[in-house]
């Protein structure tokens, strides 16, 4: 503590010689980690996870078009299984692996804008925000808002991708979780299953209907277990067809009695008069984070995201200046990323053990104050309000 500070290109010389192809800073992370779980202060029995989107040093007009091969779903075998189990459970005849057919058709391909500046960036565009290239740090906290780990992904890869291996690292470290709380892009069947079948508990919010306005909601359909048929507003059957690719059963009503339905127009502007409904396989999950959602405890784990998750995202970015980034390259903003939140973490274990008398005032300011220049009120301020 009483060293004198190095200078400011020492980490810069270390990153590249000492500390490559190192694990040292996700070590420095999770011993922080674990000194607040020993002092007792981690309540990892509801964790919440989420992601948010640091801006990469990149101008976004310098880039090029970039044909890439679709990559497929990384839990590709496991549907497929469930896919052609149901297909055969219906009488249909299992698909054949696309990898393993005689097609010599091209993979598909999609057109993605790469950043000539850092290439590892990622092109954001979110609702009404402006495109930018940014990266995604994707964070898991708990009950009190100590954060629990990170993956950091370019801007462009959606938040369900990064679930699994930060869920999965989690669940490792802290398996006493009961229930996982985060927002409506988590909410997939996937990510449902992979809850579930853990035995916790997911808190999702509500998850508006992606329906044409002023036509029939999904919801207005409702599926018969027993007979396996889907019935709509109009009490008319839909029976079972088939179960796509996509691991989607498809149930499609009668065209002739479609024709002379009253509420057709807001049903279906399909020109053979069919409404095709779709049910995915692991359909059961969604309804089982539909139940947990209007449980008092779903309801209580969600209202904390705003004093948990959110709270880390809002320090992180207003007070230690995670807002932006002027390192390129993944494995450096994530560098940034694991020791700006060791940081939160140690300053929120320093005032925690100060509460509790485990810590002197004089080792509390050396923690919270050490080394800085008493002309910069400013530094002070901005680590005095955190």
């Amino acid at each position: 503590m009483t060293d004198e500070i190095p200078h400011f290109t020492t980490f810069g010389k270390n990153y590249t010689r000492r500390f490559a192809d190192s694990d040292i800073f996700e070590k420095i992370f999770e011993q922080i980690v674990l000194e607040a779980v020993k002092s007792g202060f981690v309540d990892a029995s509801a964790v919440f996870i989420d992601a948010t989107h640091i801006k990469a040093s990149a101008n976004k007009k310098k880039a090029v078009n970039e044909e890439v091969k679709l990559k497929v779903k990384h839990y590709h075998a496991e549907l497929t299984e469930e896919i052609n189990r149901d297909r055969e459970e219906h009488g249909k005849k299992p698909f054949k692996d696309k990898d393993d057919s005689d097609d010599d058709a091209p993979p598909p391909t999609k057109n993605v804008k790469t950043s000539t500046t850092d290439p590892e960036c990622g092109l954001f565009h979110k609702g009404e925000h402006e495109k930018m290239f940014a990266y995604t740090a994707h964070t898991a906290c708990d009950k009190h808002g100590f954060i629990l780990g990170c993956n950091v992904a370019p801007g462009n890869i959606h938040d369900s991708v990064m679930f699994d291996s930060l869920y999965r690292n989690v669940l490792a470290k802290f398996p006493e979780i009961e229930i996982t709380a985060f927002d409506s892009a988590y909410k997939t069947p996937w990510i449902m299953k992979q809850i579930f079948d853990s035995g916790r508990l997911a808190s999702t919010p509500y998850k508006r209907p992606m329906t044409k306005k002023g036509f029939f909601k999904k919801y207005d359909y409702v599926y018969d277990e027993y007979y396996d048929c889907v019935i709509c507003p109009e009490n008319q059957i839909l029976k079972y067809s088939t179960t796509n690719r996509d691991g989607y059963r498809e149930y499609k009503s009668n065209p002739r009695i479609c024709a002379n339905c009253p509420s057709r127009h807001i049903c279906t502007e399909s020109k053979s008069h069919q409404k095709v409904v779709t049910r995915h396989v692991w359909e059961s999950y969604m309804e089982l984070a539909e139940d947990v959602r209007h449980s008092s405890e779903g309801k209580a784990a969600y209202l904390l995201r705003k004093e948990t998750i959110e709270r880390v995202f809002a320090d992180a970015k207003e007070k230690h200046f995670m807002r932006y980034t002027h390192y390129r390259g993944l494995a450096k903003l994530k560098t940034q990323t694991l020791l700006t939140f060791t940081a939160m973490n140690l300053k929120k274990l320093a005032r925690w053990k100060k509460r509790n008398g485990m810590l002197s005032d004089s080792l509390l300011f050396l923690l919270m104050f050490a080394r800085i220049d008493p002309n910069r009120t400013s530094r002070l301020g901005s680590l005095s309000s955190g």
